[in-house]
């Protein structure tokens, strides 16, 4: 039954978006109605005037970069809940976002690689800290050859801390107030600086990622029957792991890259996704996709009305709504288990 709803909660979840995108481009310090929004958008980019130049060169790729980042955030987080077995794996709480996060700053600040690498550096140290961060907290959690959720949220709470303090070192070290400026924009999350020119390769990897990791939904779904059931029905477990976090690490260091360190969407989103279509990730992929969308797409529509004209960083917003849910699963985690594993 579960499965079933799919197709219309796709269809639901898809007018959403639509609505959340009208909403992002009409409102802001300039309020645009939303019947001129929709003329100016079916008129094309060319169009002369005021609101035009608002709505396609300003609030369009921001709209669309919070969108893509959401999705491919709760894709992400998805995938990582069914690698470790535990739905309180995210992006951000497993440390992903974080190292993610710290690689882009070491290159921006310092310049480590960008002469070489050009306009690809950031991306790819963001790929490179993103990946070091999930190894280093597989491999504390996973003791003994088995994983708790308490040694889980210690290896990434550890993770964090050390991650932090690294960007906090190179926060100090900036020389230039511009560099202090983009160090806490990736420290807090924000889709301010969104540009068409931008857009383009954190799309391909959320398309690409989906749609490979859509692919391989059925032995996402044998790791849900335990590593010795999945073993049993002919998975590889530690080389599909091994990929699949690659893969997975690949994403989210592309997407941090340009959004920042953006949390707990990868948690909320596919909790709620998997209420509602089950754990079938053939399904849950593409509905934790869109959820994710329209999520993040309303946490930057409220951090950039809520204190007008100021701008909160959307990564304050999902913080406030997602440390309390947090904490709710947590509770309702250790409630058989205690936080030591």
């Amino acid at each position: 039954m579960s499965r079933r709803r799919a197709p219309a909660v796709v269809l639901l979840l898809t007018a959403a978006l639509a609505a959340c995108a009208v909403a992002g481009l009409a409102l802001g310090p300039v309020r645009i109605p939303p019947g001129q929004v929709l003329d100016t958008v079916l008129d094309g980019p060319g169009r002369p005037g005021a609101f035009a130049s608002i709505v396609w060169d300003v609030r369009m790729p921001r709209v669309l970069l919070g969108a893509v980042v959401g999705a491919g955030l709760a894709v992400a987080g998805t995938v990582l809940q069914a690698l470790v077995r535990n739905q309180l794996a995210d992006p951000f709480l497993l440390g992903a976002s974080s190292g993610a996060s710290a690689g882009a700053v070491a290159v921006i600040v310092l310049g480590a690689g960008a002469g070489v690498l050009g306009g690809i550096g950031v991306p790819l140290a963001a790929f490179a800290g993103s990946m070091g961060a999930l190894v280093a907290v597989y491999a504390l959690a996973r003791r003994g050859g088995t994983m708790t959720t308490g040694r889980l949220i210690l290896a990434g709470v550890a993770v964090q801390y050390v991650l932090s303090a690294l960007t906090s070192l190179v926060l100090v070290l900036a020389a230039h107030p511009d560099q202090m400026r983009s160090v806490l924009f990736w420290t807090l999350g924000g889709l301010g600086g969104a540009r068409w020119d931008e857009l383009a390769l954190p799309t391909v990897a959320l398309l690409l990622g989906t749609g490979l990791l859509i692919a391989l939904a059925r032995p996402l779904d044998l790791l849900l029957a335990g590593e010795e059931g999945a073993r049993t029905l002919g998975l590889d477990t530690g080389r599909f792991r091994a990929a699949v976090f690659v893969l997975t690490s690949l994403v989210i260091g592309v997407l941090v890259a340009y959004s920042g360190a953006i949390g707990f969407v990868g948690l909320m989103v596919p909790h709620a996704a998997r209420m509602v279509v089950g754990a079938g990730h053939r399904a849950l992929l593409p509905v934790a996709a869109l959820g994710g969308a329209v999520f993040l797409s309303m946490a930057d529509l409220l951090a950039r009305t809520a204190a007008a004209p100021e701008e909160i960083p959307v990564g304050v917003v999902t913080a406030l709504v997602g440390g309390p849910f947090f904490l709710w699963m947590l509770r309702r985690s250790t409630r058989t288990e205690g936080v030591a594993g």
